[in-house]
């Protein structure tokens, strides 16, 4: 049969999943395809051929005959963190002098075992795990690109020791962290050491000694197949993806005597039976029955509804910014007054409000003092007659806008009222304000030299007053400016209860 085709995205691919990682199976099948004798003596025609008819092409044995069929190729079945020695650690680790750590004995142990029953079934293929050198070093030497005078970044070198800084033990005293929680003069080898993601991190290195035969235990002739990581959240990652339906990964090596193999790995992890799917999925079913239970236990079932006839108003506002006064240090006294004894509001809400006080910013020809100041407030109405079908008096919002001079003085700006939207959504509105003048030089004066105005006694008087039917009235406003105005902002809710 021949090949479709190589191969040639090497690149990680990221799974998730939710069950346990050591359920991981992967099947590695590894077979030397060609070597630099048999592509020379090819014909010219054929050199360019990137396909190769792996049935009627046997590698040639060697003068000495020995070829046994086990060093062309291979295949093993590995699971997650499954050690599989290679020649190198089999040879290194029966010396007992080699072993220093008791992870060293502790292969050796292993080997002399594996010794004892037969040797090892494995000959090419071999892991390096979590807990060993190759790991650490690898880890610490990873490169961004296949420059070899590559220099690793402060950022390369900080994320290859996230895995090992995380095994790091902090000590503990009567069950509480020595360390704070919280560092308010954090030095800058503190922040540098800390600014990096420290997600908890297992990776496994599935390699090859590709050597030739009777050779085999070098470390220049190791080469990785694949790479795995799997991380606290249930993320694999696996580098070069598994084969599936695409071509079979090839590896050249280099030398003398060049030679090309290829390989596969298909993931083989058994699947659940039916009967412990339907299992999974009744723990699951009775999890988020569980979690919906205490969601709804929070929100509650008791939803207070509007009382048949009523009418509910929800606003949610904002006093924008103020413009076009006279002096700095502006801020604003509001409160939201509801005109009949048919509407009411709860007890514990407060109807009124003073913003921040903020100094005003030149914008084209005013001063302007941006205030982004939130409010809100919810009113009920209920109709006495429910046959009245006429809206009733709607709640009005009065300002007023005093300014702060350096001494704490302060001084009223402008009085204004609007009335609030009558229709659902959200709604801008100015406000235009006006203040009482006295037209004499004398009051500009005290109002420059120690603050102070003619000011109203009742705001209400602002607008039309609910006891009076109606208004008769004369001001007098500056002349000569724009006049003086508050910008708010609103978002307005009706609810009407069924009768």
């Amino acid at each position: 049969m021949a090949e479709a085709i190589w191969s040639t995205d090497t690149g990680e691919a990221v799974y998730r999943s939710r069950d346990p990682v050591r359920n991981l199976r992967l099947r590695v099948h590894l077979q030397r395809i060609t070597s630099s004798n048999y592509l020379h003596c090819q014909p010219a025609a054929q050199l360019g051929k990137d396909l190769i008819d792996l049935a009627t092409f046997r590698p040639h044995p060697t003068a000495s005959g020995h070829r046994p069929e086990e060093a062309e190729e291979e295949e093993v079945v590995i699971g997650w963190q499954e050690k599989l020695f290679s020649q190198f650690e089999v040879d290194l680790y029966q010396n007992e002098a080699a072993c220093q750590s008791p992870l060293d004995h502790q292969y050796r142990q292993e080997i002399l075992k594996l010794e004892d029953s037969g040797g090892r079934k494995n000959r090419r293929i071999f892991t390096y795990t979590d807990s060993d050198r190759y790991t650490n070093l690898e880890e610490h030497c990873q490169k961004m690109t296949t420059a070899a005078s590559e220099m690793p970044s402060f950022l390369v070198e900080r994320m290859a020791n996230v895995r090992r800084r995380r095994q790091d033990k902090r000590g503990m005293e009567g069950g509480i962290l020595k360390s704070r929680v919280v560092t308010w003069e954090p030095s800058e080898e503190f922040i540098r050491n800390n600014h990096v993601i420290n997600t908890p991190l297992q990776t496994m290195y599935i390699m090859a000694d590709l050597g030739p035969y009777g050779k085999l235990g070098y470390k220049k002739h190791e080469h990785v197949l694949c790479t795995l990581k799997v991380d606290s959240n249930g993320v694999i990652t696996v580098k070069p993806d598994f084969t599936g339906s695409k071509g079979p990964y090839r590896i050249e090596t280099e030398g003398e005597k060049q030679e090309l193999w290829k390989y596969t790995i298909d993931n083989v992890s058994s699947f659940a039976q039916p009967e412990e799917e339907e299992r999974e999925q009744r723990v699951f079913k009775d999890l988020y029955g569980r979690h919906k239970e205490y969601l709804n236990s929070l929100v509650g079932t008791d939803f207070e509804t509007t009382v048949p006839g009523a009418l509910r108003l929800f606003v949610n506002g904002e006093v924008v910014s103020a413009q076009g006064y006279e002096y700095d240090n502006l801020y604003v006294h509001f409160f939201v007054e509801l005109p009949t004894s048919n509407w009411s509001s709860p007890a514990f809400q407060q109807l009124s409000g003073i913003t921040q006080t903020c100094a005003t910013k030149s914008w084209g020809m005013d001063n302007v003092a941006y205030f982004s100041y939130p409010f809100t407030f919810e009113a009920s109405f209920l109709h006495e007659d429910e046959s009245v079908g006429a809206l009733p008096e709607w709640p009005v919002l009065y300002c007023e806008v005093l300014s702060l001079d350096f001494w704490q003085r302060y001084r009223v700006e402008g009085y204004g009222a609007v009335v609030l939207p009558t229709t659902p959504g959200s709604h801008t509105l100015t406000v235009s304000t006006w203040r009482p003048l006295e037209l004499s030089p004398v009051a500009e004066l005290r109002r420059f030299f120690i603050g102070g105005s003619l000011e109203l006694e009742d705001l209400s008087y602002v607008w039309i007053p609910g006891t009076f039917k109606f208004l008769v009235s004369s001001f007098c406003g500056s002349s000569g400016k724009s006049q003086p105005h508050l910008e708010a902002h609103t978002d307005v809710t009706a609810l009407l209860g069924e009768p």
